[in-house]
């Protein structure tokens, strides 16, 4: 499969969309800003900084601070693909984000989310 396009979006176009999907099922900016947080180690000022110059999610993902240890315990299925086997390791820290922006929206507690 080749993920060159995905690779290449930027992460600013696709944040918003993270937010909506939060917040239609009753959840708030800053609980995505969180999982997002726990994720990459990014702050708020990193974080924002990222989305003002429109990095790639290559980009993104390269400069985030610490991806978290407990990575992988975050498992099962997000748009059709286990994300424990996902070989890409650029996809797959995509698909993790993608998972926890799921889960958030699904209305698992952070505590879970956030698997502690």
């Amino acid at each position: 499969m080749d993920n060159t396009r995905v690779f290449k979006m930027s992460f600013a176009s696709v944040y918003p969309h993270y937010i909506q999907k939060a917040e239609k099922k009753g959840r708030i900016k800053e609980e995505v800003d969180t999982v997002i947080f726990w994720l990459t180690g990014y702050d708020q000022q990193s974080l924002q900084r990222q989305i003002d110059e429109k990095v790639s999610f290559e980009t993104f993902f390269a400069q985030a601070p610490q991806i978290n240890p407990n990575v992988s315990k975050i498992t099962g299925v997000i748009c059709g693909y286990r994300v424990e086997e996902i070989e890409d390791k650029l996809m797959q820290q995509i698909r993790y984000l993608d998972k926890l922006v799921d889960e958030l929206a699904k209305g698992k507690s952070m505590e879970k989310i956030l698997r502690k």
